[in-house]
């Protein structure tokens, strides 16, 4: 960690190695099981979305993930091409001037998150960690609370306790508030603590209107 940031007073990751290897076995094995389950829906998903014609079913962005160092994110498609391509953009939810019914039913449901389970099995994410980020924001998030380069030490996961209560961030305060939520997240991480937060994300899935 650089000098400048020697003084930040939040401890480092508490998860020991044994648990992370644990937790990385759980990682690849759930991630290849779940995309072999799932291709079929995927497909269908993929099929719809082009129909649809507002874009490429897929959607890549670049993150910045474990260390500091960038990666390729991938979800489905909620958002039309033309409004991807305006650059970043803090969006709470979908509407009918930036996407489908479909492509809104998907991110409400948080379906388009699924694509990352490739990202799990490179190596990219875990199922749990702070949600990666853009290094635009990031910046910004750094200008605010430079705590933020303390979540280099972990992967960046699917889920979270932040994005199950916090939601959509939307704004810097809320990027500010997940921000807390994952610093005390890398104080406290364990594989009971990761599996209690997978289990309220699938819950939290199941329970969208």
């Amino acid at each position: 960690m650089d000098n400048k940031f020697a003084c930040l007073t939040y401890p480092d990751d508490n998860m020991g190695r044994f648990q992370k290897t644990i937790k990385r076995g759980f990682d690849i094995f759930l991630s290849f099981i779940s995309i072999i389950i799932l291709l079929p829906f995927f497909i269908i998903i993929c099929l719809i979305l082009t129909l649809e014609g507002n874009g490429s079913a897929l959607f890549a962005q670049e993150r910045i993930g474990c260390g500091g160092k960038p990666f390729r994110l991938y979800k489905f498609r909620t958002l039309k091409k033309n409004k991807t391509e305006e650059g970043p953009q803090l969006i709470a939810k979908t509407d009918r001037t930036m996407s489908s019914a479909f492509q809104g039913f998907l991110r409400n449901h948080h379906i388009d998150e699924l694509p990352q389970l490739w990202n799990i099995l490179k190596g990219d994410m875990s199922f749990v960690g702070p949600r990666p980020e853009l290094q635009y924001f990031i910046d910004k998030i750094m200008q605010e609370d430079p705590n933020y380069q303390l979540l280099y030490q972990i992967q960046p996961g699917l889920t979270s306790e932040a994005a199950l209560y916090n939601g959509y961030t939307d704004t810097m305060d809320k990027m500010l508030k997940r921000l807390k939520i994952d610093l005390q997240y890398l104080r406290n991480r364990s594989l009971k603590l990761d599996l209690q937060i997978l289990f309220n994300t699938i819950l939290s899935m199941f329970s969208k209107n």
